[in-house]
């Protein structure tokens, strides 16, 4: 009886010790952004998935459609925003409209949340271009804050405080 205590105390002691190792595996660091270039980038096709990281000055986008760097000092605007997408989409999406009794416009209502980040910038020759990400929600303004930190510019300043209080505005002292 003693030795099946034991062992369920040992068990028990391997899945605490377990269940407590698999957050250190989850805040390993991430090799970039899961994102999805809308548009815009050069050498870069449409709609292209792939990875966003910021490494040496430049923004860089990988994917196994295309390749592309651009220089963070060159990047005249950056803009985040929210934004959502049918959760059908493709063939089935296209499928639901034949559903009967209006059922699939019912269903193209369903949405997924996602995030926007927008780039304005010049190239080399000073031409001016834009591109468009898409990413999970709460990915893009990390990924602003962190662009602006290394040298990008925007337009529309990075708010703190989750209220809408702007920075400015938190700084300052009423007598």
């Amino acid at each position: 009886m003693v030795l099946r205590s034991m062992r369920t105390a040992t068990i028990a002691l391997l899945i605490v010790a377990g269940f407590t190792a698999l957050p250190a595996v989850a805040q390993q660091p991430a090799a970039g952004t899961k994102v999805t270039q809308f548009m815009g980038l050069e050498g870069v096709k449409p709609k292209a998935g792939g990875t966003l990281m910021l490494d040496g000055g430049n923004l860089q986008f990988t994917s196994s459609k295309g390749k592309a760097s651009v220089p963070l000092h060159s990047v005249e605007d950056v803009v985040t925003g929210n934004d959502s997408q049918r959760v059908f989409r493709g063939t089935i999406g296209t499928l639901t409209m034949f559903a009967p009794y209006g059922s699939g416009r019912f269903l193209s209502l369903f949405r997924a949340k996602l995030d926007t980040l927008t780039i304005q910038y010049r190239d080399s020759d000073g031409a001016l271009h834009g591109a468009i990400f898409t990413m999970a929600v709460g990915k893009a303004d990390p990924l602003k804050k962190e662009m602006l930190a290394q040298g990008a510019h925007t337009s529309i300043p990075v708010e703190e405080d989750a209220r809408g209080v702007k920075p400015d505005a938190a700084k300052e002292k009423k007598p």
